[in-house]
């Protein structure tokens, strides 16, 4: 793939000069503030436009989902947020949501039909399962053999919504030196800041759930540890 510059569809834009693409690609909060998750907002949005996708993106008019919110007991700034995602998902006619946030996935795929959307969402693991399925993306093993690679199980993909073969898929077409954790799939362990843990305190106790999920890790002696949610 080539390192260049590229232009990335704005909804409102694109819908202007009449035009509906496929997809929209939903970057989140912490692909649009995070310094780290910057980077796989940027990489995807490559892949996206290496493989011709119909897509763009809300720019300025993207909010959060509220996932947070509710996650903290406000339901009441949930639900004001999420209308108003709908309202522009209805405006722009959005019929296809590719997310790169577990918890944007879950919180759209299941809760959000609640309040009246009725778009079809995919995790964008999901997507390149199917691409690479389908022989549309091939991927070289990037990875030297003596790099061992291991994945953590992001709650909202695993447990909550039963993605665990399209990770492992992708990081196979990338390494052939993958090792499980102990405690993987569905008895995998939390990393300890989802449900809105990472805006908060610690509460008392004798270990924190992340330091365990680290020596889970360290276990396996790999040098790369996979997965596909920011908040880890």
């Amino acid at each position: 793939m080539e390192t260049r510059k590229i232009e990335i569809p704005v909804m409102a834009d694109v819908f202007a000069r009449g035009e509906k693409p496929e997809y929209l690609f939903w970057v989140g909060c912490a692909g649009a503030f995070d310094d780290r998750y910057k980077k796989v907002a940027r990489a995807f949005a490559k892949i996206l436009t290496y493989l011709k996708v119909s897509y763009a993106v809300l720019g300025k008019e993207e909010s959060c989902t509220g996932d947070p919110a509710r996650r903290a007991g406000n339901e009441m700034l949930y639900q004001m947020q999420a209308l108003q995602n709908i309202e522009i998902f209805k405006m722009y006619e959005v019929k296809k949501i590719i997310t790169i946030c577990p918890h944007c996935y879950n919180i759209f795929k299941n809760e959000y039909p609640d309040l009246g959307s009725t778009c079809e969402v995919i995790n964008y693991i999901q997507f390149l399962e199917s691409y690479i399925h389908d022989g549309k993306l091939k991927l070289n093993k990037l990875l030297p053999e003596t790099t061992r690679v291991t994945y953590h199980d992001p709650c909202y993909l695993g447990r909550a919504n039963n993605i665990y073969n399209e990770p492992r898929t992708v990081i196979g077409s990338v390494t052939d030196n993958f090792v499980e954790m102990k405690r993987n799939k569905s008895f995998a362990l939390c990393c300890g800041a989802g449900g809105a843990q990472m805006f908060k305190e610690a509460e008392k106790g004798d270990k924190e759930v992340f330091i365990e999920r680290i020596e889970d890790a360290l276990e396996t002696n790999a040098s790369i540890v996979a997965t596909a949610c920011p908040f880890v």
